[in-house]
């Protein structure tokens, strides 16, 4: 059988060969109906992209890099789900690089050569790395960034408004009737960006309520992890006047800290509510079932791509842009306390 050629698809979707090209590599704009035709027609024939010609002819390795802190993060294993089909659709290989959070390895694959590596572009959610370390990159690397550092203006931001999303996550607890309410996760030092956004929410909740901060119950952590969630609750409970809700910084955070109420003998959420951040899978399946900010997980991986192979393909600086994506409020049993099935409660994004 004869292989479905650019051509085949250009005639298919009633336009030309150059702008089925420009969909598949990114190249220039198109509109959003024109690239709908045009990938309704690739999927409809089957169509691949010939990388290896495009390479040769591009310099280009074909490979795009993307870099986490930890794969054994769920909140990062499900991201990575998420862009490696989204790169893939449009021609291009996922190398995947853990840091763990050390900066120096951070600023070595953004730094002058780092592309000596053999990708092309790379998607980097860096933890190590300071905002200021950012500005100490190599010019020419196509460049996305996940999570809390912003845009210096050469590289594309992309995430959620952490301040809005805690600032919704805290203000449910409020609306249940909560107002002993604690924190658990923040970090304040030059890296700990995502926790202080988070922070920031938190004390805007309690100031639109009208309700004092009591600083003793934001406790801090070392990482997002269940052990910090555990450790952190069993000190919140020792207390003599422990809190009535708490706002967990992470679904990790959440579950340790679940697991410490009822190892107690308390209950979640009639002594204590729980809400979470992240909305991984397990929170959704978990006893019981975790309230939570859910980010569009899909949303960012495919404004990261896309943003990135527009970048790899304009072969010229391109300006950095800030690029937000929805986030909801998912609210489950650890503070309604309402039962149901692993999707109660989940309300879709727009």
């Amino acid at each position: 059988m004869r292989e479905t050629t650019l051509r085949d698809v250009a005639e298919l979707a009633g336009v030309s060969p150059r702008t089925v090209s420009n969909v598949v590599n990114g190249y220039a704009k198109v509109t959003d109906a024109t690239r709908a035709k045009v990938e309704r027609a690739i999927a409809e024939l089957g169509y691949r992209p010939n990388v290896l010609a495009r390479n040769l002819a591009t310099g280009r390795s074909g490979q795009i890099v993307v870099v986490v802190p930890y794969l054994d993060t769920p909140y990062f294993a499900e991201l990575l789900q998420a862009i490696i089909p989204a790169a893939r659709k449009l021609g291009y290989n996922v190398l995947i690089d853990q840091t763990d959070g050390d900066r120096e390895h951070e600023g070595e694959l953004i730094g002058r050569g780092s592309r000596r590596f053999l990708f092309d572009g790379m998607i980097i959610s860096p933890l190590g790395l300071a905002q200021e370390d950012l500005s100490v990159r190599d010019p020419d690397l196509p460049l996305v960034v996940l999570g809390e550092r912003r845009s210096d203006g050469t590289f594309d931001h992309v995430g959620i408004d952490d301040v809005a999303a805690s600032t919704e996550a805290v203000s449910h607890l409020i609306a249940i009737g909560r107002r002993r309410i604690a924190a658990i996760g923040d970090q304040p030092y030059p890296t700990g960006e995502a926790a202080q956004l988070r922070t920031k929410g938190f004390r805007a909740a309690h100031e639109a309520a009208g309700l004092p901060v009591d600083e003793s119950l934001i406790i801090g952590t070392a990482r997002f992890n269940r052990i910090d969630g555990a450790t952190a609750m069993a000190a919140l409970l020792d207390r003599a006047d422990p809190p009535d809700a708490v706002f967990c910084y992470s679904d990790l955070v959440a579950s340790g800290a679940i697991h410490t109420i009822l190892g107690r003998g308390l209950r979640v959420p009639e002594d204590v509510a729980i809400i979470g951040y992240d909305d991984i899978e397990d929170g959704r399946y978990s006893q019981p079932t975790i309230s939570t900010i859910q980010p569009d997980k899909k949303g960012i991986a495919q404004l990261a791509v896309d943003r990135l192979v527009m970048r790899i393909g304009s072969g010229q600086p391109v300006a950095g842009v800030e690029l937000k994506v929805p986030h909801k409020l998912i609210a489950r049993e650890s503070t309604t306390g309402q039962k149901g099935g692993p999707t109660a409660g989940v309300h879709p994004l727009p």
